[in-house]
């Protein structure tokens, strides 16, 4: 973008919604410019701008229809696809500022936000009135509502209430030229038009601006307790896990990790009690209202039945908030190993998780670079975190190539190389094979008839 341009879509900027909420010194731009992934920025951006509300989304973005100047929409940066980077000559509208839960609906059982309130904020305005929203990231305590419909954000306890997709009842959406839609009426049941809810979930910015989400909430669950699970053998932790997904006990949350992930949660977290020579762990959590006592009873007897070597039942709250303090430090714990992580976010069918983990120890000798896994078993939704030293430029380019090589592999397995995290810039070149030309055309077209100018996220997810 010429500079002339840059300074008059500025002033626009100023003049639609406060100087005070443009941003264009180098050092904001930059603290922006990233989120947590390993994807590099693709451009300098030419101001941050901070919206308060629905109307100055709409000014934003026919201003930026005007001078076709990019927007990047952004949240609290806490992607790991690089959804949210900066690209050159875009305006970053941070929505952080949007952060107002605007109604709990104990009759109707919803919630409707702003983008920028903070997923566990939610969890908790719910709770308080006795009801319960169910989509649990791990970093729910800094993600906001609208990264996680952007991205289909997942979590632990996905196997037993679904993605957020599944949360999600209506959405207010700002188009690409600035005009304010609804994509259906917030009843329970509305089939009058094609699911354009279900189509904005997941887009990663690139068809629209959230600016409204109203959400489904459930009953208030019963308290949490588990099963803390150890094994000898990957194998016998993978047995447990089905036997569990196919029993009578469904549980809230089913989380498995290897010895690798294992030694560095406990360095991380030695208060967690993981156990310290374990080959496997499985977490088995239940917040069943009635019936939890028979539940925690059931997976242990299940855990022993297929080889455990400790099943530990977690019936405090103390007990439990351990383990999941554990569990949720699954990066930050993983990065500290040695420096640098490359986080994957594969799904295969569980019937092949065995043959993926034992295809990723295979790798990890080719490449020479650690490999250790955890995740969400229960769904067969995996995290490969490859380890290497960012001050050295042998294992940085082997860490890449091993990422490369890890998303072929789910491929391979009948799966995907993203389950939750999103396809941002990190994981677009994995995209064509896995959806092929035909779908790859299509959802460029639908890009195409939503933001004709190519302005939305450009360069991201498709």
């Amino acid at each position: 973008m010429a500079i002339a341009n840059a300074d008059l879509t500025i002033r626009e900027l100023h003049a639609a919604v406060g100087r005070s909420a443009v941003l264009t010194d180098h050092q904001t731009l930059a603290a922006r410019s990233n989120d947590r992934s390993a994807a590099a920025s693709q451009g300098r951006a030419i101001a941050l701008v901070r919206p308060r509300d629905t109307a100055g989304v709409s000014a934003v973005l026919r201003i930026a229809a005007t001078h076709r100047c990019p927007v990047v929409p952004q949240g609290r940066l806490s992607g790991l696809a690089g959804g949210a980077n900066a690209v050159e000559g875009a305006i970053l509208l941070d929505m952080t500022g949007m952060n107002a839960i605007l109604r709990v609906d104990p009759v109707e059982m919803v919630a409707v936000v702003q983008p920028g309130v903070i997923t566990a904020d939610l969890a908790a305005r719910a709770a308080r009135e006795g009801l319960f929203y169910a989509p649990d990231p791990a970093s729910a305590t800094e993600c906001t509502i609208g990264g996680n419909v952007a991205t289909n954000a997942g979590g632990m306890r996905c196997v037993k209430y679904g993605v957020t997709r599944d949360s999600v009842r209506s959405l207010e959406i700002v188009l690409a030229g600035g005009e304010v839609v609804r994509t259906r009426p917030p009843t329970v049941k509305a089939v009058g038009g094609l699911d354009l809810t279900g189509l904005m979930v997941g887009s990663e910015g690139t068809l629209a601006v959230i600016t409204e989400i109203t959400v489904d909430l459930l009953p208030a669950p019963g308290p949490t307790l588990g099963v803390s699970a150890s094994f000898s053998s990957v194998d016998d932790a993978l047995d447990t896990a089905n036997a569990i997904v196919a029993g009578p006990h469904r549980p809230s949350a089913l989380e498995f990790c290897d010895a690798g992930v294992i030694a560095a949660l406990r360095a991380k977290v030695p208060e967690s009690g993981l156990p310290a020579d374990a080959m496997a762990w499985l977490l088995v959590l239940t917040d069943s209202a009635a019936g939890a006592g028979e539940d925690v009873r059931w997976y242990t007897q299940t855990a022993r039945a297929h080889r455990a070597v400790r099943v530990d039942s977690a019936t405090d709250a103390g007990a439990v908030e351990r383990l999941m303090v554990a569990r949720r430090a699954l990066n930050v714990a993983m990065r500290a190993v040695r420096g640098g992580s490359l986080n994957e976010d594969v799904a295969i069918p569980r019937s092949r998780l065995g043959e993926l983990l034992r295809r990723l120890d295979a790798l990890s000798a080719r490449r020479g670079v650690p490999i250790a896994t955890a995740g969400h078993v229960g769904d067969g939704n995996l995290h490969p975190v490859i380890l290497f030293d960012p001050h050295d430029p042998g294992q940085v380019a082997a860490a890449q190539q091993a990422h490369i090589d890890v998303l072929a592999m789910a491929q391979e397995l009948g799966g995907t190389a993203t389950g939750e995290h999103g396809i941002g810039l990190e994981k677009l070149g994995a995209v064509d094979a896995e959806l092929g030309p035909r779908l790859r055309s299509i959802q460029r077209g639908i890009k195409a008839v939503l933001d004709p100018q190519g302005l939305l996220n450009p360069g991201k997810k498709l």
